[in-house]
């Protein structure tokens, strides 16, 4: 029995949507538009600089009597922030999963971290492939198409890869998948997983803070007794982000790209043809 063709896609299927306005379609367009304004607005208005060590250590006194005062207005508080952050596509995950792990400890503080994230993720996800995944892909060559069609063969892969290890900035590979055409479950699932791991490290060196500022401060000494410059520098994420860290996020990563090899290596040689006698 012949297989059957897929349809035109769904707002090119009939007359009606041949007659459809063109201000229909970039209707569908104007939420990713708006979220890219947004974002660039906010990172060119510095709003990173609110997002900093520094500033959460000035802070701290106030942030804790505010979890004591109400530990639960205190969690959705933060996720909104979270999600906020993510929605908008402003680069401060690594910071706002230290502050759930500051705040709330390493467990509460990582799964609070890791929901918010998957959830700023999925909205994002949600809205690229509403407004330009389809368009592009039939407006594009054919070198995008079959890149799409590689992705999606082994999606989960690729999207847990990303996930694991932040090659590429954190809105790329929200819209990418979307783009390609990844189904949402598998969107959603490997960002679970693949953001689990640097969730929960993040997460505990953000329960560890004080340990952390101790270290800075005695940097800070020592380099005070060897008459060095620049003594006074701020305590950064890069002083967290150590070279152990990385080499475990690249571990799992290849890890994750297993599936993929594996099943590129046990494909079948083609066929090669008989030669005919003479």
């Amino acid at each position: 029995m012949r297989a059957q063709e897929p349809g035109p896609p769904a707002d090119e299927a009939g007359p009606e949507a041949v007659a459809r306005p063109p201000w229909r379609r970039w209707l569908r367009v104007l939420p990713l538009v708006a979220l890219i304004l947004i974002s660039v607005g906010l990172v060119a208005g510095g709003v990173t600089q609110w997002f900093s060590l520094d500033r959460l250590l000035a802070s701290r006194a106030w942030a804790l009597a505010m979890v004591e005062e109400d530990r639960l207005r205190a969690m959705v508080l933060t996720a909104f922030l979270y999600v906020g952050t993510v929605v908008v596509s402003v680069p401060v995950s690594v910071f706002m999963t230290m502050l759930c792990g500051f705040l709330f400890g390493t467990v509460p503080g990582a799964l609070l971290a890791i929901s918010s994230c998957t959830t700023g993720a999925v909205i994002v996800f949600s809205i690229g492939r509403t407004a330009a995944g389809g368009w592009l892909l039939r407006n594009t060559g054919g070198r995008l198409n079959r890149l799409a069609a590689g992705f999606r063969r082994d999606a989960f892969s690729y999207v847990l890869f990303l996930r694991l290890l932040p090659l590429f900035p954190f809105w790329m590979t929200n819209l990418g998948p979307a783009i390609f055409g990844v189904r949402l479950r598998t969107f959603a699932l490997a960002t679970l997983i693949g953001i689990s791991p640097g969730g929960f490290i993040y997460a505990a060196t953000g329960a560890r803070i004080e340990a952390v500022v101790a270290a800075h401060q005695d940097a800070k000494a020592a380099c005070l007794a060897a008459a060095g410059t620049d003594c006074d520098r701020a305590l950064s994420l890069r002083s967290v982000i150590t070279p152990e860290l990385v080499a475990t996020l690249l571990a799992l990563g290849i890890l994750a790209l297993l599936p993929v090899l594996l099943r590129r290596l046990r494909r079948k040689p083609a066929t090669e043809p008989i030669p005919c006698d003479d």
